[in-house]
C-alpha cells in the first residue's frame, strides 16, 4: 500500500484537501481524529493533565476542554514539551495501527492527513508527502476568519508549527491553495494521477 502524508499550517487549507480526497474514495487517517480518540483509549493522558495543569480544564461531567488547553499550552511552549512527551507515541502508535488495518483490507493508497507531519519525523515514514500551502498573508486572514482568534493567539499558533516555507523542502508535491478552490482541485487530481502512476510501478 502507497501511504502519502499530507500536511500543511494552521489555515492552510489541508482540512479541505483531505476532504476533498475523502469525496473522491480515498481512505485518508486524520491524525487530529486519532489525537482525540486515544483520550478515551489512554486513560493516563487526562491523569498527566490533571496532575500537571490542574482540573480546570476539565467540565463538571469529566470532558476536557480542548480548546481551552490549546490555548494554554500554545503560551506555555515548556508545557507543551512535557505534554507531547506523553501523548504524541500514543497518537504515532494509533496511526499505525490504523495504517496497517488499511492495508490489510487490501486498500491501494491511503493518506496521512498530520499538521506536524514533517516536526515530528512521520514524513519519512511515508512513501511521498505533499504540502499544501498558502503564503503568510492569507494564512493569518483565512485563520482569523474560521476561528475569531485574536492575532496573538494566531501567532502563538503559527509559531509552534513549522514555516510552511520551510516545509516545502520536506514536500514531493505542493499545493498551492491560495488560489481557490477549483484551482486547487485540479491539483489535487494531477498529484493524485501521478500516485497512481507510481503504486502502479511497484
Amino acid at each position: 500500500m502507497l501511504k502519502a502524508g499530507l500536511t500543511g499550517g494552521i489555515g492552510s487549507g489541508k482540512s479541505t484537501v483531505s476532504a476533498y480526497l475523502k469525496e473522491l474514495g480515498y481512505k485518508v487517517i486524520d491524525a487530529d481524529v486519532v489525537a482525540r480518540e486515544v483520550m478515551g483509549i489512554y486513560p493516563e493522558i487526562h491523569e498527566y493533565i490533571r496532575n500537571e495543569f490542574g482540573k480546570e480544564f476539565f467540565d463538571g461531567k469529566g470532558q476536557l476542554n480542548r480548546r481551552k488547553l490549546g490555548n494554554f499550552l500554545f503560551a506555555n511552549k515548556g508545557k507543551l514539551a512535557g505534554y507531547e512527551a506523553v501523548i504524541l507515541p500514543l497518537i504515532r502508535k494509533e496511526i499505525f495501527i490504523r495504517i496497517d488495518e488499511l492495508e490489510k483490507k487490501g486498500e491501494s493508497i491511503c493518506f496521512l492527513d498530520a499538521p506536524t507531519l514533517i516536526e515530528q519525523g512521520l514524513h519519512r515514514q511515508m512513501d511521498k508527502n505533499i504540502l499544501v500551502w498558502v503564503d503568510h498573508e492569507t494564512q493569518i486572514k483565512r485563520i482569523s476568519k474560521r476561528d475569531s482568534m485574536e492575532y496573538n493567539l494566531i501567532m502563538e499558533r503559527i509559531s509552534c508549527q513549522m514555516d510552511l516555507d520551510e516545509k516545502r523542502k520536506y514536500a514531493d508535491f505542493i499545493v498551492d491553495n491560495s488560489r481557490g478552490f477549483e484551482e486547487t482541485k485540479k491539483q489535487v487530481q494531477k498529484i493524485l494521477a501521478e500516485l497512481e502512476i507510481v503504486k502502479g510501478a511497484n
